[in-house]
């Protein structure tokens, strides 16, 4: 019995030294922040922005793919799924607070995994085409109702931030406009200039340089206030559509079996990367809102957000045809 009792403490022992000594060993070989995102989309600018400082700081290359579709879970599921102990995913409020309560996933996200270094926040805009013969969510409203199910507004697929704001936008204004998903925002942008699309309630790092640019028109955007980047643009609620507000926040997250002490030396090395000036200026110039968060705190963010998506869905009766 002592001699069980012995060994049992030694391997105890042997396995609380031996996270410290994984966490000063890893990373091994490169790292991938996946994407869940088509290139050019608020996402990829996160994860991108992300990537381009970590990788010195770990002393690694940090690779970002791009995995887009099913609102963002597929790169999630793939990390979910990911065994070489060096993956990891940009996460976005649509795969991690949305998406479970409306798709069939091969994953669980509050099981498979962990949320590990939060990013930001940035609100979405609602623009227009040029075309569109309205330059006020009022004129908007008001030619939507004129023209019931004729206009139609892009989104990086069901379930995405620009899906769910768009459906509140339907319910707070009495709109009937519909829906035409892509694989990101980049492809969705890019029919919204061209006017295959009239509409989009768009993340602003996928639109703010189109916005400078005059390619499109920015109507609202849809938090509770004004954003720094873009002053002269009013919230949906001073545009007189209140009760919609809708932020992306992004995320680092990794499969939920990473060592505890892998996970901590990931949270202090993004909290670096995020307190450099060159990315607080990178971020910010695209309307991020850095909020530094412990990891617990983000634990803590994620199920608050998961909870409160969830309520909204099912009293909007949201879902995915």
């Amino acid at each position: 019995m002592r001699k069980r009792m012995a060994i049992a403490a030694a391997a105890m022992i042997s396995a609380l030294c031996a996270g410290p000594a994984l966490a000063q060993d890893w990373p091994t070989r490169n790292i991938r922040i996946l994407v869940g995102s088509a290139p050019g989309g608020g996402t990829d600018a996160m994860a991108r922005a992300v990537a381009d400082r970590l990788g010195p700081l770990l002393k690694q290359s940090v690779v970002v793919e791009n995995r887009p579709g099913a609102s963002n879970t597929l790169a999630a599921d793939a990390t979910a799924k990911a065994t070489d102990g060096h993956t990891m995913v940009m996460g976005v409020v649509t795969a991690h607070a949305i998406a479970p309560h409306l798709l069939k996933l091969n994953y669980d996200n509050n099981r498979d995994l962990v949320p590990v270094a939060f990013v930001g926040a940035v609100p979405n805009v609602l623009v227009v085409n040029n075309d569109v013969p309205a330059t006020s969510v009022k004129a908007l409203v008001q030619l939507a109702k004129k023209e019931p199910g004729q206009l139609n507004y892009a989104s990086s697929g069901s379930g995405s931030t620009q899906h769910i704001a768009a459906e509140m936008f339907k319910d707070a204004a009495g709109v009937d406009i519909a829906q035409v998903p892509y694989k990101g925002s980049g492809p969705a942008l890019v029919d919204l200039i061209g006017g295959q699309v009239q509409m989009s309630f768009d993340t602003l790092p996928a639109v703010i340089g189109q916005i400078r640019n005059h390619k499109i028109r920015a109507l609202a955007v849809t938090t509770a206030k004004r954003n720094a980047q873009l002053p002269e643009v009013p919230t949906l609620a001073e545009a007189g559509v209140p009760g919609v507000e809708m932020s992306a926040w992004y995320g680092i997250y990794m499969p939920a079996s990473t060592p505890k002490a892998v996970q901590a030396k990931v949270h202090d090395a993004v909290n670096q990367v995020l307190a450099m000036p060159e990315t607080h200026t990178r971020l910010a110039a695209v309307g991020a809102e850095i909020t530094p968060m412990t990891q617990a705190q983000f634990v803590e963010f994620q199920a608050a957000e998961y909870k409160r998506y969830g309520e909204l869905i099912q009293k909007k009766n949201i879902h995915i045809d």
